[in-house]
Protein backbone atom coordinates (compact mmCIF):
# COMPACT_ATOMS: atom_id res chain seq x y z
CA UNK A 1 0.00 0.00 0.00
CA UNK A 2 3.01 2.61 0.88
CA UNK A 3 4.44 1.76 -2.43
CA UNK A 4 0.76 2.79 -4.35
CA UNK A 5 0.87 5.96 -2.55
CA UNK A 6 4.03 6.71 -3.48
CA UNK A 7 3.83 6.14 -6.56
CA UNK A 8 0.97 8.22 -6.99
CA UNK A 9 2.34 11.03 -5.11
CA UNK A 10 5.12 10.82 -7.67
CA UNK A 11 2.21 10.88 -11.04
CA UNK A 12 0.54 14.01 -8.72
CA UNK A 13 4.08 15.69 -8.30
CA UNK A 14 4.33 16.21 -12.01
CA UNK A 15 4.21 19.34 -13.61
CA UNK A 16 2.40 18.00 -16.82
CA UNK A 17 -0.40 16.28 -18.37
CA UNK A 18 0.14 13.81 -21.06
CA UNK A 19 -2.58 12.70 -24.02
CA UNK A 20 -4.68 9.34 -23.38
CA UNK A 21 -3.54 7.07 -25.69
CA UNK A 22 -5.27 7.94 -28.83
CA UNK A 23 -5.93 12.20 -27.66
CA UNK A 24 -3.78 14.90 -28.89
CA UNK A 25 -1.31 16.20 -26.38
CA UNK A 26 -2.55 18.77 -23.66
CA UNK A 27 -0.59 21.74 -22.85
CA UNK A 28 2.62 21.71 -20.94
CA UNK A 29 1.58 22.62 -17.69
CA UNK A 30 -1.68 20.81 -17.07
CA UNK A 31 -2.06 18.84 -14.08
CA UNK A 32 -2.52 14.89 -14.26
CA UNK A 33 -3.05 12.39 -12.07
CA UNK A 34 -3.54 9.02 -14.00
CA UNK A 35 -0.92 7.89 -16.56
CA UNK A 36 -1.69 7.89 -20.21
CA UNK A 37 -0.66 4.71 -21.15
CA UNK A 38 0.09 1.92 -18.96
CA UNK A 39 1.76 -1.17 -19.79
CA UNK A 40 2.28 -4.29 -17.39
CA UNK A 41 4.86 -6.77 -18.04
CA UNK A 42 6.02 -10.28 -16.04
CA UNK A 43 9.51 -11.80 -15.67
CA UNK A 44 9.95 -15.32 -17.07
CA UNK A 45 12.19 -17.83 -18.87
CA UNK A 46 11.34 -18.39 -22.18
CA UNK A 47 13.61 -20.12 -24.98
CA UNK A 48 16.35 -20.87 -22.44
CA UNK A 49 16.52 -17.18 -21.78
CA UNK A 50 15.31 -14.42 -19.10
CA UNK A 51 12.38 -11.88 -20.56
CA UNK A 52 9.91 -9.93 -20.05
CA UNK A 53 6.66 -10.99 -21.43
CA UNK A 54 3.62 -9.04 -21.81
CA UNK A 55 0.89 -9.80 -19.06
CA UNK A 56 -2.24 -7.85 -20.46
CA UNK A 57 -3.67 -5.85 -23.38
CA UNK A 58 -2.25 -5.59 -26.88
CA UNK A 59 1.04 -6.91 -25.48
CA UNK A 60 -0.52 -9.75 -23.70
CA UNK A 61 2.03 -12.99 -24.27
CA UNK A 62 4.70 -10.95 -26.15
CA UNK A 63 8.30 -11.90 -25.35
CA UNK A 64 9.99 -8.28 -24.60
CA UNK A 65 6.64 -6.54 -26.39
CA UNK A 66 7.42 -2.89 -28.28
CA UNK A 67 6.32 -0.44 -25.83
CA UNK A 68 4.58 2.16 -28.28
CA UNK A 69 3.49 5.43 -26.42
CA UNK A 70 2.71 9.02 -27.79
CA UNK A 71 5.09 11.85 -27.44
CA UNK A 72 4.55 13.55 -24.41
CA UNK A 73 2.74 11.31 -22.83
CA UNK A 74 2.46 10.28 -18.83
CA UNK A 75 3.83 5.99 -18.76
CA UNK A 76 3.79 4.12 -16.27
CA UNK A 77 5.16 0.44 -16.56
CA UNK A 78 4.21 -2.41 -14.05
CA UNK A 79 6.37 -5.15 -13.72
CA UNK A 80 5.48 -8.85 -11.90
CA UNK A 81 7.84 -11.16 -10.99
CA UNK A 82 7.15 -14.29 -12.62
CA UNK A 83 10.23 -16.05 -12.12
CA UNK A 84 11.40 -15.61 -8.44
CA UNK A 85 14.58 -13.87 -9.27
CA UNK A 86 15.93 -10.36 -8.20
CA UNK A 87 15.26 -7.86 -10.92
CA UNK A 88 14.57 -4.55 -12.22
CA UNK A 89 13.49 -2.12 -15.12
CA UNK A 90 14.82 0.95 -16.77
CA UNK A 91 14.62 3.10 -19.55
CA UNK A 92 18.27 4.91 -19.10
CA UNK A 93 17.53 7.49 -21.64
CA UNK A 94 14.85 8.63 -19.55
CA UNK A 95 16.70 8.68 -16.41
CA UNK A 96 14.03 6.03 -14.85
CA UNK A 97 15.31 2.97 -12.64
CA UNK A 98 13.19 1.06 -10.19
CA UNK A 99 14.09 -0.17 -7.16
CA UNK A 100 14.97 -4.12 -7.02
CA UNK A 101 12.36 -6.77 -6.52
CA UNK A 102 12.58 -9.96 -5.74
CA UNK A 103 10.07 -13.60 -5.21
CA UNK A 104 7.16 -14.89 -6.64
CA UNK A 105 4.15 -12.61 -7.49
CA UNK A 106 6.33 -9.87 -5.85
CA UNK A 107 6.04 -6.18 -8.32
CA UNK A 108 7.58 -3.06 -9.25
CA UNK A 109 6.37 0.45 -11.09
CA UNK A 110 7.99 3.70 -12.90
CA UNK A 111 6.02 6.10 -14.32
CA UNK A 112 8.08 9.04 -16.16
CA UNK A 113 6.99 11.39 -19.69
CA UNK A 114 7.86 10.35 -23.10
CA UNK A 115 9.13 13.68 -23.94
CA UNK A 116 11.19 12.90 -26.77
CA UNK A 117 10.47 11.18 -30.26
CA UNK A 118 12.23 8.26 -30.90
CA UNK A 119 13.02 4.70 -30.05
CA UNK A 120 14.81 3.74 -26.88
CA UNK A 121 15.45 0.74 -24.53
CA UNK A 122 14.09 -0.81 -21.47
CA UNK A 123 16.09 -3.19 -19.29
CA UNK A 124 16.84 -5.04 -16.40
CA UNK A 125 19.99 -3.81 -14.98
CA UNK A 126 21.31 -6.06 -12.98
CA UNK A 127 25.01 -7.87 -14.28
CA UNK A 128 24.36 -10.42 -17.37
CA UNK A 129 20.26 -10.14 -17.31
CA UNK A 130 20.65 -7.65 -20.49
CA UNK A 131 22.67 -9.99 -21.75
CA UNK A 132 20.74 -12.91 -20.83
CA UNK A 133 17.95 -11.33 -22.95
CA UNK A 134 15.73 -8.76 -20.62
CA UNK A 135 15.73 -5.90 -22.60
CA UNK A 136 13.39 -4.30 -25.68
CA UNK A 137 11.81 -1.26 -27.46
CA UNK A 138 10.23 1.53 -26.30
CA UNK A 139 9.14 3.65 -29.37
CA UNK A 140 7.82 7.05 -28.61
CA UNK A 141 5.66 9.25 -31.40
CA UNK A 142 4.70 8.03 -34.56
CA UNK A 143 6.66 4.97 -35.74
CA UNK A 144 9.15 5.48 -38.30
CA UNK A 145 11.20 3.36 -40.35
CA UNK A 146 13.29 1.60 -38.87
CA UNK A 147 17.23 2.04 -38.62
CA UNK A 148 17.77 -1.15 -39.24
CA UNK A 149 15.48 -1.63 -41.61
CA UNK A 150 17.53 0.63 -44.35
CA UNK A 151 21.14 -0.42 -42.88
CA UNK A 152 22.84 -3.27 -44.51
CA UNK A 153 23.43 -6.65 -43.14
CA UNK A 154 27.09 -7.04 -42.50
CA UNK A 155 27.51 -9.75 -40.24
CA UNK A 156 29.58 -12.79 -41.84
CA UNK A 157 27.93 -15.91 -42.18
CA UNK A 158 29.90 -18.40 -39.52
CA UNK A 159 29.14 -21.30 -42.48
CA UNK A 160 31.03 -19.71 -44.96
CA UNK A 161 34.69 -20.95 -45.06
CA UNK A 162 35.12 -22.36 -48.21
CA UNK A 163 35.83 -25.53 -49.89
CA UNK A 164 38.81 -27.90 -48.08
CA UNK A 165 41.80 -28.23 -50.67
CA UNK A 166 41.34 -32.28 -50.07
CA UNK A 167 44.63 -33.78 -51.50
CA UNK A 168 44.78 -31.26 -54.95
CA UNK A 169 48.01 -30.30 -55.74
CA UNK A 170 49.17 -26.43 -56.17
CA UNK A 171 47.34 -24.17 -58.12
CA UNK A 172 47.23 -19.97 -58.90
CA UNK A 173 44.13 -18.97 -56.67
CA UNK A 174 42.66 -15.13 -57.43
CA UNK A 175 41.00 -13.60 -54.65
CA UNK A 176 38.71 -10.75 -55.20
CA UNK A 177 38.22 -7.96 -53.02
CA UNK A 178 36.30 -4.65 -52.93
CA UNK A 179 36.78 -2.34 -49.36
CA UNK A 180 33.72 -0.63 -48.79
CA UNK A 181 32.22 2.09 -45.98
CA UNK A 182 28.70 1.65 -45.97
CA UNK A 183 25.83 1.81 -43.15
CA UNK A 184 25.20 -1.09 -41.12
CA UNK A 185 22.78 -2.65 -38.74
CA UNK A 186 24.89 -2.73 -35.19
CA UNK A 187 21.82 -3.98 -33.22
CA UNK A 188 18.09 -4.01 -33.20
CA UNK A 189 17.24 0.26 -33.73
CA UNK A 190 21.13 0.63 -33.70
CA UNK A 191 23.55 1.65 -36.55
CA UNK A 192 27.43 2.14 -37.33
CA UNK A 193 29.59 3.26 -40.44
CA UNK A 194 31.41 0.16 -40.96
CA UNK A 195 34.71 0.09 -42.94
CA UNK A 196 34.22 -3.62 -44.87
CA UNK A 197 36.04 -6.47 -46.96
CA UNK A 198 33.13 -7.03 -49.17
CA UNK A 199 30.13 -5.77 -47.11
CA UNK A 200 31.01 -8.12 -44.35
CA UNK A 201 32.87 -8.50 -41.18
CA UNK A 202 34.56 -9.95 -40.69
CA UNK A 203 35.39 -10.41 -44.21
CA UNK A 204 35.24 -13.40 -46.45
CA UNK A 205 37.20 -16.52 -45.40
CA UNK A 206 40.12 -17.11 -48.09
CA UNK A 207 40.74 -21.11 -47.57
CA UNK A 208 44.00 -22.05 -50.30
CA UNK A 209 46.94 -24.58 -50.03
CA UNK A 210 50.47 -24.31 -48.86
CA UNK A 211 52.64 -24.27 -52.33
CA UNK A 212 49.70 -21.94 -54.26
CA UNK A 213 50.13 -18.84 -55.75
CA UNK A 214 47.69 -16.29 -54.59
CA UNK A 215 46.87 -13.27 -56.61
CA UNK A 216 44.99 -10.72 -53.96
CA UNK A 217 42.86 -7.86 -56.63
CA UNK A 218 41.43 -4.68 -53.69
CA UNK A 219 39.22 -2.45 -55.12
CA UNK A 220 38.67 0.45 -53.09
CA UNK A 221 34.90 1.28 -54.10
CA UNK A 222 34.38 4.76 -55.60
CA UNK A 223 32.08 5.86 -52.38
CA UNK A 224 34.72 5.27 -50.23
CA UNK A 225 35.68 8.75 -48.50
CA UNK A 226 39.26 7.02 -47.20
CA UNK A 227 42.48 4.91 -48.44
CA UNK A 228 42.57 1.71 -47.63
CA UNK A 229 44.66 -1.57 -48.24
CA UNK A 230 45.42 -5.19 -47.30
CA UNK A 231 48.17 -6.78 -44.58
CA UNK A 232 47.85 -10.10 -44.93
CA UNK A 233 49.79 -11.97 -42.42
CA UNK A 234 49.99 -15.21 -44.48
CA UNK A 235 52.43 -13.53 -47.13
CA UNK A 236 55.62 -12.80 -47.10
CA UNK A 237 56.76 -9.46 -48.43
CA UNK A 238 56.57 -6.01 -47.90
CA UNK A 239 53.15 -4.91 -45.66
CA UNK A 240 52.19 -8.49 -46.21
CA UNK A 241 50.74 -6.86 -49.09
CA UNK A 242 50.20 -3.43 -47.93
CA UNK A 243 53.17 -2.04 -49.54
CA UNK A 244 51.59 -2.00 -52.58
CA UNK A 245 47.80 -2.00 -52.00
CA UNK A 246 47.21 1.55 -50.81
CA UNK A 247 44.15 1.87 -52.86
CA UNK A 248 42.68 5.71 -53.17
CA UNK A 249 38.59 5.58 -53.99
CA UNK A 250 38.10 3.94 -57.09
CA UNK A 251 41.38 2.66 -57.69
CA UNK A 252 42.54 -1.04 -57.80
CA UNK A 253 45.50 -2.58 -56.49
CA UNK A 254 47.19 -6.06 -56.95
CA UNK A 255 49.68 -8.05 -56.38
CA UNK A 256 50.50 -12.01 -55.80
CA UNK A 257 52.41 -14.50 -53.44
CA UNK A 258 53.17 -18.00 -52.78
CA UNK A 259 51.46 -19.24 -49.54
CA UNK A 260 54.78 -20.56 -48.13
CA UNK A 261 53.47 -21.73 -44.43
CA UNK A 262 50.14 -23.69 -43.42
CA UNK A 263 48.24 -21.61 -40.63
CA UNK A 264 45.17 -20.07 -40.27
CA UNK A 265 46.11 -16.12 -40.51
CA UNK A 266 44.73 -12.50 -39.97
CA UNK A 267 44.89 -10.14 -42.19
CA UNK A 268 43.07 -6.84 -42.18
CA UNK A 269 43.40 -3.00 -43.64
CA UNK A 270 46.94 -1.32 -43.05
CA UNK A 271 46.26 2.09 -43.94
CA UNK A 272 46.42 4.76 -41.40
CA UNK A 273 45.46 4.70 -38.87
CA UNK A 274 45.60 1.25 -38.52
CA UNK A 275 43.62 0.81 -35.29
CA UNK A 276 40.67 2.82 -37.08
CA UNK A 277 40.03 1.04 -39.96
CA UNK A 278 40.58 -2.21 -38.19
CA UNK A 279 38.00 -1.78 -35.19
CA UNK A 280 35.96 -0.39 -38.19
CA UNK A 281 35.43 -3.69 -39.32
CA UNK A 282 38.62 -3.93 -41.62
CA UNK A 283 39.51 -7.90 -41.02
CA UNK A 284 38.98 -11.45 -41.93
CA UNK A 285 41.44 -14.49 -42.25
CA UNK A 286 43.37 -16.87 -44.65
CA UNK A 287 43.82 -20.52 -44.24
CA UNK A 288 46.45 -22.21 -45.57
CA UNK A 289 45.78 -25.80 -45.17
CA UNK A 290 49.16 -28.22 -45.44
CA UNK A 291 49.71 -30.32 -48.01
CA UNK A 292 46.98 -33.14 -48.13
CA UNK A 293 44.49 -30.99 -46.48
CA UNK A 294 42.99 -30.50 -42.60
CA UNK A 295 41.40 -33.95 -41.35
CA UNK A 296 37.54 -34.32 -42.10
CA UNK A 297 35.34 -32.89 -39.52
CA UNK A 298 31.17 -32.67 -39.67
CA UNK A 299 31.19 -29.05 -38.95
CA UNK A 300 33.36 -26.10 -39.45
CA UNK A 301 32.70 -22.42 -38.55
CA UNK A 302 34.33 -18.83 -39.08
CA UNK A 303 34.02 -16.41 -36.17
CA UNK A 304 36.02 -13.11 -35.43
CA UNK A 305 36.23 -11.25 -32.14
CA UNK A 306 36.09 -7.45 -32.71
CA UNK A 307 35.52 -4.08 -31.01
CA UNK A 308 33.73 -0.52 -31.67
CA UNK A 309 34.77 2.68 -29.76
CA UNK A 310 31.96 4.86 -29.81
CA UNK A 311 30.93 7.82 -28.54
CA UNK A 312 27.77 6.80 -27.02
CA UNK A 313 27.59 4.36 -24.67
CA UNK A 314 26.47 0.83 -25.27
CA UNK A 315 22.46 0.11 -25.16
CA UNK A 316 22.02 3.95 -26.77
CA UNK A 317 19.63 3.74 -29.79
CA UNK A 318 20.22 5.31 -33.12
CA UNK A 319 23.04 5.84 -35.04
CA UNK A 320 26.81 5.37 -32.83
CA UNK A 321 29.29 7.74 -34.12
CA UNK A 322 33.13 6.81 -33.60
CA UNK A 323 35.46 7.75 -30.81
CA UNK A 324 39.06 8.12 -31.26
CA UNK A 325 39.52 9.10 -27.88
CA UNK A 326 37.88 5.97 -26.04
CA UNK A 327 40.12 3.93 -28.40
CA UNK A 328 43.16 5.43 -28.09
CA UNK A 329 42.38 4.65 -24.28
CA UNK A 330 41.60 0.70 -25.38
CA UNK A 331 38.09 1.10 -23.68
CA UNK A 332 35.52 -0.53 -26.48
CA UNK A 333 31.86 0.14 -25.34
CA UNK A 334 30.99 -2.89 -27.94
CA UNK A 335 32.48 -6.15 -28.30
CA UNK A 336 30.74 -8.61 -30.42
CA UNK A 337 31.59 -11.93 -32.65
CA UNK A 338 31.35 -11.48 -36.41
CA UNK A 339 30.30 -7.98 -36.36
CA UNK A 340 27.36 -6.97 -34.33
CA UNK A 341 25.37 -7.71 -31.76
CA UNK A 342 23.55 -10.52 -31.83
CA UNK A 343 25.30 -12.15 -34.62
CA UNK A 344 26.00 -15.07 -33.41
CA UNK A 345 22.70 -15.43 -30.73
CA UNK A 346 19.72 -13.92 -33.43
CA UNK A 347 20.85 -13.49 -36.79
CA UNK A 348 23.15 -16.82 -37.14
CA UNK A 349 23.16 -20.12 -34.17
CA UNK A 350 25.65 -22.26 -34.77
CA UNK A 351 23.44 -25.80 -35.33
CA UNK A 352 25.17 -29.43 -34.89
CA UNK A 353 24.38 -32.63 -33.82
CA UNK A 354 25.13 -34.78 -31.34
CA UNK A 355 27.85 -37.63 -32.43
CA UNK A 356 29.31 -34.57 -34.86
CA UNK A 357 32.80 -33.18 -34.28
CA UNK A 358 33.06 -29.42 -35.00
CA UNK A 359 36.28 -27.12 -35.69
CA UNK A 360 35.75 -23.58 -34.74
CA UNK A 361 38.54 -21.34 -37.22
CA UNK A 362 38.33 -18.05 -34.53
CA UNK A 363 40.49 -15.00 -34.72
CA UNK A 364 40.52 -11.79 -33.13
CA UNK A 365 39.95 -8.73 -35.06
CA UNK A 366 40.86 -6.49 -32.74
CA UNK A 367 42.54 -4.12 -32.78
CA UNK A 368 43.45 -4.01 -28.96
CA UNK A 369 41.77 -6.49 -26.45
CA UNK A 370 43.28 -10.60 -26.21
CA UNK A 371 40.53 -13.13 -26.02
CA UNK A 372 40.36 -15.89 -23.57
CA UNK A 373 38.39 -18.04 -25.88
CA UNK A 374 35.90 -20.73 -24.17
CA UNK A 375 32.53 -22.58 -25.11
CA UNK A 376 30.41 -23.24 -21.56
CA UNK A 377 29.84 -26.74 -21.53
CA UNK A 378 32.16 -28.12 -23.35
CA UNK A 379 36.14 -28.97 -23.38
CA UNK A 380 38.23 -28.48 -26.43
CA UNK A 381 39.64 -31.69 -27.96
CA UNK A 382 42.61 -30.28 -29.76
CA UNK A 383 43.54 -26.74 -29.90
CA UNK A 384 45.91 -25.79 -32.63
CA UNK A 385 47.57 -23.08 -30.65
CA UNK A 386 48.28 -20.11 -32.23
CA UNK A 387 46.69 -21.53 -35.26
CA UNK A 388 50.22 -23.58 -35.66
CA UNK A 389 48.75 -26.36 -38.28
CA UNK A 390 52.53 -28.13 -38.09
CA UNK A 391 52.72 -28.15 -34.46
CA UNK A 392 50.92 -31.08 -32.18
CA UNK A 393 47.48 -29.72 -30.94
CA UNK A 394 46.90 -29.27 -27.73
CA UNK A 395 44.73 -31.51 -25.62
CA UNK A 396 41.81 -31.70 -22.98
CA UNK A 397 41.63 -27.69 -23.08
CA UNK A 398 39.52 -25.44 -21.13
CA UNK A 399 39.90 -21.79 -22.36
CA UNK A 400 42.89 -20.76 -24.90
CA UNK A 401 44.07 -17.19 -25.52
CA UNK A 402 43.93 -15.28 -28.76
CA UNK A 403 45.99 -12.29 -29.13
CA UNK A 404 45.12 -9.64 -31.42
CA UNK A 405 45.96 -10.01 -35.02
CA UNK A 406 46.39 -13.77 -34.01
CA UNK A 407 43.90 -17.21 -34.30
CA UNK A 408 43.36 -20.58 -33.15
CA UNK A 409 41.73 -23.95 -34.38
CA UNK A 410 39.29 -25.85 -32.12
CA UNK A 411 37.98 -28.93 -32.94
CA UNK A 412 35.85 -31.36 -30.36
CA UNK A 413 33.04 -33.78 -30.53
CA UNK A 414 29.41 -32.91 -29.03
CA UNK A 415 28.49 -35.78 -26.97
CA UNK A 416 24.90 -33.72 -25.47
CA UNK A 417 22.43 -32.16 -26.61
CA UNK A 418 21.61 -28.62 -25.55
CA UNK A 419 22.37 -24.79 -25.96
CA UNK A 420 26.13 -23.99 -25.15
CA UNK A 421 27.10 -20.30 -25.18
CA UNK A 422 31.15 -19.34 -26.79
CA UNK A 423 32.27 -16.32 -24.94
CA UNK A 424 35.34 -14.50 -24.11
CA UNK A 425 36.11 -15.80 -20.54
CA UNK A 426 36.43 -12.10 -20.18
CA UNK A 427 32.91 -12.39 -18.81
CA UNK A 428 32.38 -8.84 -18.09
CA UNK A 429 32.63 -8.33 -22.09
CA UNK A 430 29.56 -10.35 -22.20
CA UNK A 431 27.51 -7.59 -21.06
CA UNK A 432 28.84 -5.67 -24.37
CA UNK A 433 27.29 -8.39 -26.77
CA UNK A 434 30.02 -10.50 -26.69
CA UNK A 435 28.25 -13.72 -27.12
CA UNK A 436 27.42 -16.55 -29.58
CA UNK A 437 25.20 -20.01 -29.35
CA UNK A 438 26.20 -23.74 -30.66
CA UNK A 439 22.48 -25.34 -30.75
CA UNK A 440 23.25 -29.36 -30.78
CA UNK A 441 20.66 -31.78 -31.08
CA UNK A 442 19.90 -35.52 -31.24
CA UNK A 443 19.74 -38.01 -28.56
CA UNK A 444 20.54 -37.47 -24.77
CA UNK A 445 23.27 -39.54 -23.18
CA UNK A 446 22.75 -40.08 -19.24
CA UNK A 447 25.18 -41.81 -18.51
CA UNK A 448 27.33 -38.23 -19.45
CA UNK A 449 24.91 -35.94 -17.93
CA UNK A 450 21.66 -35.93 -16.47
CA UNK A 451 19.31 -34.40 -14.18
CA UNK A 452 15.98 -34.56 -13.03
CA UNK A 453 15.63 -30.27 -13.53
CA UNK A 454 14.64 -28.79 -16.35
CA UNK A 455 17.66 -27.55 -18.20
CA UNK A 456 17.72 -23.30 -17.88
CA UNK A 457 19.71 -22.75 -20.91
CA UNK A 458 20.81 -18.92 -19.73
CA UNK A 459 22.95 -19.94 -17.14
CA UNK A 460 26.18 -20.63 -17.56
CA UNK A 461 30.02 -19.48 -15.55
Amino acid sequence: MRTLLILWALIASLSFAGPSFAAEAKPQGTVTYRPDVTFTLRTSIADGRLVYIGDAGAIKGKINPDLQVPENAVVQINVINGDGAIHDIAVPEFDVKSDQFMGPGSSTAVVFRANRNGVFEYLCTLPGHKAAGMFGKLIVGEPTESAESTALDIVQDPTAVGTPVGDRGPEHVTVDLVTTEVVGQLANGTTYKYWTFNDKVPGPFIRVREGDTVTINMENAAESAHIHSIDLHAVTGPGGGAAVTQAAPGQTKSFTFKALKPGLYVYHCATPMVAQHITNGMYGMILVEPEGGLPKVDREFYIMQGELYTAEKHGTMGHQEFSLEKLLDEKPEHLMFNGAMGALTDRYKLQAKVGETVRIFFGVGGPNLISSFHVIGEIFDRVYDQASLTSPPLKDVQTTLVAPGGATVVEFKLDVPGNYTLVDHALSRAEKGLAGTLVVTGDEDHSIFHSTEPIDHSSGH
